[in-house]
């Protein structure tokens, strides 16, 4: 068989408190369900929004930090791998679940109380693009998008390619 790759990385809010529970081995497991939006203009380019809620499951110690420092609103990164298993209920129905095995999970910001429980997480400064002729950064006048630069349509024919 072909070794495969699945790989889940996840930023939002944590759409209720964690809901913790132990198994038969007492071994700690924490469901979470993250929050994760997104918008689109559709064809008419009205401004569209939708929300993701994700199931995430945390094990062991991670599962415990996770009850003690997590709530409501609170902003998470989330790796994991995705699952999907089955199950029989008593009354001898077949369940599908599709979740989040999270490896790591990374509280940032800080409370929706104010209380910062954990250090907030380094803030990276974006690198500076720079023009490979003049070594310099990016002008005033740099396109933003496509549409803005010039075609030969226009008659500008020494169009001045970014890259």
């Amino acid at each position: 068989m072909v070794r495969g790759f699945n790989k889940v990385i996840l930023m939002g809010n944590l759409a209720r408190d964690p809901e913790v529970r132990y198994t038969a081995n007492k071994q700690t497991v924490t469901r979470l369900t993250v929050a994760v939006g997104r918008q689109w203009k559709d064809k008419n380019g009205e401004l569209k929004e939708q929300t993701d809620f994700i199931p995430v499951v945390v094990w062991g110690p991670q599962a415990e930090s996770c009850e003690r420092y997590l709530r409501k609103g609170r902003p998470v990164l989330v790796e994991g791998r995705f699952q999907v298993r089955n199950f029989e209920t008593n009354t001898g129905d077949r369940r599908w679940v599709s979740e989040v095995v999270a490896t790591s999970v990374v509280f940032l910001g800080s409370s929706a109380r104010g209380e910062d429980l954990e250090p907030a997480p380094r803030r990276f400064e974006r690198p500076q693009v720079g023009n490979v002729r003049d070594g310099g950064g990016l002008s005033e006048d740099f396109p933003l998008d496509f549409s803005e630069m010039p075609t030969e349509e226009s008659g500008d024919d020494e169009a001045d390619v970014p890259f």
